[in-house]
């Protein structure tokens, strides 16, 4: 038995790219796609089709060149989510761009807009998560979806307060991002390396995991942004785990068998205690975790920028293609 079937055992498989062959090579249960991660694909020459069918939807669309750009991107995010469906059983995950972070009407007009193309390819939103940046507005944008039966996924999530706001608004899913804690403790602690024990980055999925179990919350964790494999198996039992090509390739090379980390036995044995936060509340637990305010800030400037660098590649292919 190799790790990753092991694992698959305990845990629901997410692939964390929107490389469609990798998907299929490594038969994960759930994908997940982001703007930077179809920035990496859409160029290459094998998904050309896609771009072309997204480049006729929106050259018929009325509008400027600004709408029609927009209806590009968000037909192509669609079509790579229906290509990735064909060769998946469960579910993908759609992001609505950064730039409506803080504002929940606009991320609940795009997240509608999103279902309906999926709709007219076929695609029940059963199918569909949405991926909402976890900012107050965003958390306020899935709970209002979520009453509408369009799930969502809450992203760049770091702090405690993220987790608890979100499983109180009853969204269906969360991405606590482990590697970029990682990540920032590396740097703020001036070391090479973390020992996978004391990971804050695995700690907090882990205190997630354990609050949300407890107290009965339905809310799934998915831990995401891993940066070496360690850190994944620390963490086998985790309802989900959203994990790159590379690491899910070096799962499969290893022999072996992973004990179980995270259960609902484990959970209800914990000293998790109800804890309910308003908005002034929320912002003042989050604003007490500097690794969180600085992470989810650098987090929603990433993907912001990397949508706009797939909104000029859109761009330059609609001029050429005029």
């Amino acid at each position: 038995m190799t790790l990753l079937d092991s694992l698959k055992k305990q845990t629901v498989i997410v692939a964390d790219t929107g490389d469609i062959d990798a998907i299929a090579k490594h038969k994960p249960q759930d994908s997940t796609t982001n703007p930077s991660l179809l920035l990496k694909a859409a160029p290459q020459p094998r998904y050309r089709a896609l771009v072309d069918e997204a480049l006729k939807f929106a050259g018929a669309q009325p509008g400027d060149e600004a709408q029609r750009r927009s209806a590009f991107m968000e037909k192509l995010a669609v079509n790579f989510g229906c290509e990735i469906l064909k060769i998946i059983p469960g579910r993908v995950s759609t992001e609505v761009d950064a730039a409506f972070s803080f504002d929940t009407g606009g991320t609940i007009a795009k997240a509608r807009n999103t279902i309906d193309l999926y709709r007219k390819a076929g695609v029940d939103k059963e199918r569909i998560l949405i991926k909402v940046g976890t900012t107050w507005e965003g958390i306020r944008a899935a709970e209002l979806l979520e009453r509408e039966g369009i799930h969502c996924n809450m992203t760049l999530l770091f702090s405690f307060a993220q987790a608890v706001a979100s499983a109180e608004a009853k969204v269906t899913l969360i991405s606590p991002f482990v590697g970029r804690i990682y990540d920032y403790y590396l740097k703020a602690r001036g070391v090479k390396d973390i020992p996978p024990e004391q990971d804050p980055g695995v700690e907090s999925v882990v205190r997630i995991y354990n609050h949300y179990k407890k107290l009965d919350y339905k809310t799934q964790v998915m831990g995401a942004s891993f940066r070496k494999t360690e850190q994944v198996m620390l963490l086998a039992g985790c309802d989900l785990l959203t994990i790159s090509p590379d690491i899910l390739a070096d799962l499969e090379k290893r022999e072996g068998e992973l004990p179980r980390r995270l259960s609902v036995e484990l959970a209800k044995a914990s000293d998790a205690t109800p804890l309910h936060l308003d908005e002034k509340a929320y912002r003042f637990l989050h604003n007490q975790d500097a690794m969180a305010v600085d992470k989810l800030s650098e987090g929603i400037r990433q993907f912001y920028a990397d949508a706009r660098k797939l909104e000029k590649w859109a761009a330059d292919f609609l001029a050429k293609a005029a």
